[in-house]
């Protein structure tokens, strides 16, 4: 007669947890549950080491050559992450020299104050331009004159050929304004020569929206570039470059302030960087 089969009356293997306590000196769970691992102090210190290796290798393959440029190596340098760190290194320190020089522009006196000074400079500047006269001499009032009899005035002679109709006679406020609005060009140009590791930093006074043409070049070098500006306590960067030999564009304020460049020489050589700028702002500030 075949017998039923009954798991319960089957033999049990012990568990894993089980046959390991059955060779160690550990007392076995009453109630077949596993309290803990048993470790030595052997395995920890090995554990230990083999995380802090891991630890150290991703340092130094990885991280040191991504944030600060240095490789030990040379991985980094294949893998583009050294020049990743040492292009986040100049950026740094370029950033700090700029904030530096802003401190220290700041602690002498109210940028609001100066920026309108300069702009009420720079008008009076352009006007006594155009009628010809020194700034000095166009601020100071005039003593008045006697009045003289009028004089006749000689009609000027009419060249030969020429109909009367298209005889114009410019007086010299309408001559110099024609000459200046004809005249192609730039507004302003500075030149500075930079030996290595040096930077120069020229900056346009600009009102919101004000929008300027420039024209920069490191004449046959290459310079590392930062495009920013600040003022009334905000401040923007526009764009970075590393390496860069020249650019030409438009700069547009995104608030009033100071706006320009500044360049570092990064190269083993001394190098000259030309700027020329021309449109809707104050003046350039200059070092």
């Amino acid at each position: 007669m075949q017998q039923k089969f009954d798991i319960h009356r089957a033999p049990q293997t012990p568990l894993r947890a089980e046959r390991a306590f059955a060779n160690t000196n550990v007392p076995h769970p009453a109630d077949g549950h596993v309290r803990g691992v048993h470790a030595t102090s052997g395995g920890l210190i090995r554990s230990t080491l083999l995380a802090g290796g891991a630890a150290l290798a991703v340092l130094t393959v990885f991280y040191l050559p991504a944030e600060y440029g240095i490789d030990a190596t040379g991985i980094g340098g294949v893998l583009g992450l050294t020049e990743m760190g040492q292009i986040k290194q100049q950026l740094y320190a370029e950033a700090a020299a700029e904030d530096a020089a802003a401190g220290a522009t700041l602690a002498i006196a109210d940028p609001a104050l100066i920026d309108r000074l300069d702009r009420i400079e720079a008008q009076l500047a352009a006007v006594a331009a155009v009628i010809g006269v020194p700034l000095t001499e166009a601020a100071a009032p005039a003593a008045p004159e006697p009045e003289a009899a009028p004089e006749p005035v000689a009609e000027p002679a009419l060249a030969e050929g020429v109909p009367e109709e298209s005889a114009v006679v410019e007086t010299p406020v309408e001559a110099a304004v024609a000459e200046a609005a004809a005249a192609p060009g730039w507004r302003d140009e500075a030149s500075y020569t930079l030996a290595p590791g040096e930077g120069v930093e020229v900056k346009l006074v600009m009102q919101e929206g004000q929008t300027a043409r420039f024209e920069w070049t490191a004449n046959g070098s290459v310079v590392n570039f930062d495009t920013h500006g600040d003022g009334g306590g905000q401040k923007v960067s526009y764009e970075q470059g590393r390496g860069v030999p020249d650019q030409i564009g438009e700069l547009t304020a995104a608030f009033t302030g100071n706006h320009g460049w500044f360049w570092r020489n990064r190269t083993d050589t001394p190098l000259t960087v030309t700027v020329r700028t021309a449109g809707d702002y104050a003046e350039m500030k200059k070092p």
